[in-house]
């Protein structure tokens, strides 16, 4: 079979190979591959900035937000059924946090991940997994079920924020996400279903992205923060921008929550965000954290979120289609992308 492997660290090395079937000591559940989103993460993989083959190989296959059909049942699955992969598994210690499944929060770093971390992807055309790895998804959802895994690392961040806002009475009414990309239009999504006054801020005033927000009944925004007026209880920052950053917090209502979920340019200034981000916490007794990845009750709570939004919504999200053999035409960002596919089967 073929799948979509790269050589970590080195650059352009990205290419549809020959690989072996898939072990059963993978898994007891086939999937034949429908569909993988991409996202920054495999792009940088692809030109070498970090990523790691399964030990005893030089390849990693590509490729974590999936969507398959189950060709080998197993652990109450049935063959045809759609299904997603979990991304990260738990390390082998395991330490606290991975022993009562919450590895999310792995203490210990030796977690891997699907496509990124010592265990190949999903951009293959048939993978195997353990069915405690595997999340069954509404076949109606077509191809827009590859944002599950985005949905289920916005899921947790909402999650956190809600936890955090019990330490004090709170009535949260108002949310800023900046940064309208998938995980930006998954935050608001989510905002909108808990019935939140949700406003938008990204760079773009044209394309697909100020329609599908106010699709939503959220508000579309451009410029800075500080122009916009607006005081809100929670901000999801997606962009890991410093000066976004700095901004988010100096705008969040006293007592506020501001999460950011983005990780900017590592050669960026911090631009004195340090000093301005502690002041603020302190004196305007804010919470700031970063929240990454998602375990299974994320991924399940997400897939109820996808299942109660709008099919076109979803669909609209999905702004460019490409097949396996033209990996390379999909990992190249198009300024008006949102979520690129890469298609297997129909």
């Amino acid at each position: 079979m073929h799948a979509v492997t790269v050589v970590p660290g080195q650059a352009g090395s990205a290419a549809w190979t020959h690989v072996p079937e898939p072990s059963a000591e993978l898994g007891s559940v086939v999937v034949q591959a429908l569909a993988v989103g991409v996202c920054g993460t495999d792009a940088e993989i692809a030109a070498g900035q970090y990523g790691w083959a399964p030990p005893g190989k030089d390849r990693l296959v590509l490729g974590h937000e999936s969507l398959g059909r189950v060709v080998q049942a197993g652990g109450g699955l049935t063959v045809g059924d759609h299904v997603v992969g979990i991304v990260r598994r738990p390390d082998p210690v395991p330490c606290a946090n991975c022993a009562v499944g919450e590895w999310d929060m792995c203490s210990n770093g030796r977690y891997t991940e699907h496509g990124i971390k010592e265990r190949d992807g999903f951009m293959a055309e048939r993978w195997r997994s353990d069915p405690d790895y595997l999340v069954k998804v509404d076949p109606d959802l077509g191809a827009s079920a590859v944002l599950l895994e985005p949905a289920s690392i916005v899921t947790k961040a909402w999650e956190h924020v809600y936890a955090i806002g019990q330490r004090t009475f709170w009535d949260p009414r108002h949310v800023l996400v900046v940064g309208a990309g998938p995980i930006g239009l998954l935050a608001a999504l989510l905002g909108t279903q808990r019935g939140l006054d949700v406003h938008v801020l990204d760079r773009v005033t044209s394309g697909p992205k100020p329609q599908l927000v106010e699709a939503l009944g959220a508000h579309y925004h451009t410029g800075a923060i500080p122009d916009l007026d607006l005081s809100p209880d929670i901000v999801i920052e997606c962009t890991g921008v410093p000066a976004l950053i700095r901004q988010s917090a100096e705008s969040v209502a006293p007592g506020g929550i501001v999460c950011l979920t983005g990780v900017g340019p590592q050669n960026q200034s911090a631009g004195g965000i340090e000093s301005g981000l502690a002041t603020a916490a302190v004196l305007r007794n804010l919470a700031v954290f970063g929240s990454v990845n998602a375990n299974r009750r994320h991924y399940y709570l997400a897939a109820r979120a996808l299942g109660r939004a709008d099919r076109d919504w979803l669909a609209a999200l999905l702004t460019r289609r490409f097949t396996p053999d033209d990996i390379g035409l999909a990992l190249d960002r198009d300024a008006d992308d949102i979520k690129v596919v890469v298609e297997f089967a129909t």
